[in-house]
């Protein structure tokens, strides 16, 4: 038996799957492309929704359903995907995910009546959680904790770009005759099936055999259905139901019933979807903490510039897009400079507290603003704003990556984006009815000021839809309400932002990894399967070396995470 060189890094056994640096870039472009779509698909709908619901007749609860479903199926979904990843082929299930996605757009597209196009905008929902899961899962089991740095730069701009692209590309695609808006969801399709095609011929990714696993399914319908439930609650309530109501009581109580029933599960599976073990690991802990407070005050104060933008200012939703330039511009600087300087250094915490001091100082700034605030002051908070959600959105999952076991990194990963895309979705519903209350106190204030009579006032809920249609007067104190109110909002999230900062502040810095979770994983299952062998007997003195060689590289790894 020849012997091994102590350079060779263990995935390079053909069993375990390997992959060149060429492979493994390739094999990252075709994931940011899948991630592309995934976040484009969240976005370019938005302008396209009046259409919709005029040309299949639907509903205002409707209208909400279309956005809400795919929001519900992505989020619960999370952290199913994410322990799948552990078990079988990470391949396959990005493949899987692509092709749901794929489905689900096409058949989106093909929608005659709106519950159609929610039932479609489910299957899509799927795909996009496996998407948003994986593709950070995939990324770290190609690349090394501290050479993940470099790669943040890509995947900041790739999120930023989609954030402003799909708006952009709804309007024009909605306004252009010959297209119309169903070729808002056929947009997408053609780029996931390049992604597919390009993973499939790199992604070579080690497989793990556990025959011994059973896949806890009953703890995986709890926590999609617990889940599920309680985002109907804060995405409806407020809308349909007052939030001190018996519909909102028994939605909470449902949804708290069904999450502790999957505490319970997940705590007799031999195998749980989320283990719970995890969270006595304070990053673990600490980092979801964290996301919770971002994924609040990123999704839930951010998507309002949109709307501050066209309504408090009178802009375009084109031009809205535009103004939002200087964020996305400050995120792709930032990461990009920070995930090079980590690589370089191997130093991470640094960057996230600098990254959530901007992040907070930035929405803190925004909360100065009122509707008629200078421009070029609220792009200079944007960038501040955008350079601290930069340094802090991609890299949060790091030290979680750097401190979990390789088996564990699939659940792990996809816990944290889970609960940030948690906090995200009740941080839009939530702050919304902050927004709208505010808006409704500050309309009725400004037109009793003006000495409007209240009777000719029943537009003052307006938005967008019946804005213009407004006396002069009344139209003028509205969008003066809306632009005075979403300072709230942002100050809200600023707060929030500080609770992240705070959780960010006490997680402990552990250096970095030099190997892969592929490599990880690879050492510790040849050190284990040349100890299995050792354990029979009848072992020379070569093989004897190699094992104490591979048994040292796996000790190291698990004493890194210690």
């Amino acid at each position: 038996m020849s012997s091994s060189s102590t350079d060779s890094p263990p995935a390079e056994d053909p069993s375990l799957g390997s992959m060149t640096h060429k492979q493994r870039i390739e094999a990252l472009v075709g994931i940011l492309l899948g991630m592309f779509v995934a976040f484009l698909s969240s976005t370019i709908v938005s302008n396209a929704l009046p259409t919709i619901i005029t040309e299949l007749h639907g509903t205002q609860d409707q209208y909400t359903w279309i956005v809400t479903a795919t929001l519900l199926a992505s989020t619960a979904t999370t952290p199913i995907w994410g322990k799948f990843a552990d078990l079988v082929s990470k391949k396959l299930l990005v493949q899987l995910s692509l092709v749901l996605f794929t489905l689900g757009s096409v058949l989106a597209g093909l929608s005659t009546s709106v519950p159609w196009l929610i039932g479609f905008r489910v299957v899509q929902g799927l795909g996009l959680g496996g998407l948003q899961a994986l593709g950070i899962i995939v990324i770290a089991a190609m690349f090394s904790p501290r050479e993940r740095g470099r790669y943040q730069g890509p995947m900041a701009a790739v999120m930023a770009v989609a954030t402003v692209a799909g708006p952009l590309l709804g309007g024009v695609i909605v306004d252009t005759s010959w297209l119309g808006w169903r070729w808002c969801f056929f947009v997408g399709a053609p780029l996931a099936v390049i992604a597919l095609v390009v993973i499939g011929r790199t992604l070579n990714l080690p497989v793990v055999k556990r025959d011994d696993v059973k896949i806890d399914y009953a703890g995986a319908t709890l926590i999609a259905a617990g889940v599920s439930v309680l985002l109907i609650w804060v995405t409806l309530a407020g809308k349909n139901f007052a939030w001190a109501s018996g519909t909102s009581y028994l939605l909470v109580a449902l949804g708290v019933v069904l999450l502790g029933l999957a505490v319970f599960v997940e705590t007799k599976a031999k195998d749980p979807v989320v283990p719970l073990r995890l969270f006595r690991d304070r990053t673990m802990t600490l980092a979801t903490l964290a996301s919770i407070a971002v994924g609040v005050a990123m999704f839930g104060g951010a998507v309002f510039l949109g709307q501050y933008f066209q309504i408090a200012r009178g802009y375009s939703p084109t031009a809205a897009g535009l103004l939002t330039l200087p964020m996305v511009v400050g995120s792709m600087l930032s990461a990009t400079v920070s995930g090079s300087l980590i690589t370089k250094y191997g130093k991470w915490k640094r960057y996230l507290v600098a990254g959530g001091i901007g992040m907070a100082a930035g929405f803190l700034l925004l909360g100065t603003t009122d509707h008629a605030t200078n421009m070029a002051l609220i792009g200079l908070y944007l960038f501040v704003l955008g350079v601290g959600m930069g340094m802090t959105m991609q890299n949060l999952v790091l030290p979680v990556q750097n401190n979990v076991a390789p088996t564990d990194l699939g659940s792990a990963s996809a816990t944290v984006a889970f609960f940030r895309s948690l906090g995200g979705a009740a941080g839009v519903s939530v702050l919304g009815a902050v927004l709208s209350s505010h808006v409704s106190d500050l309309t009725v204030k400004g037109l009793t000021d003006a000495g409007v009579d209240m009777s000719k006032a029943a537009g003052s809920g307006a938005g967008l839809s019946n804005l213009n249609e407004l006396p002069e007067q009344i139209g003028d104190i509205v969008r003066g309400a809306y632009g005075d109110a979403t300072a709230r909002v942002f100050l809200i999230a600023g707060i929030l932002a500080l609770l992240s900062l705070v959780a960010i502040a006490f997680i402990k810095e552990v250096a970095l990894k030099t190997h892969s979770g592929m490599e990880q994983l690879a050492a510790e299952r040849a050190a284990q399967a040349a100890a299995d062998v050792l354990s029979v007997g009848g072992a020379d003195s070569e093989m004897i070396s190699e094992v104490d060689e591979l048994e040292e590289k796996a000790g190291s790894a698990r004493h890194a995470r210690r």
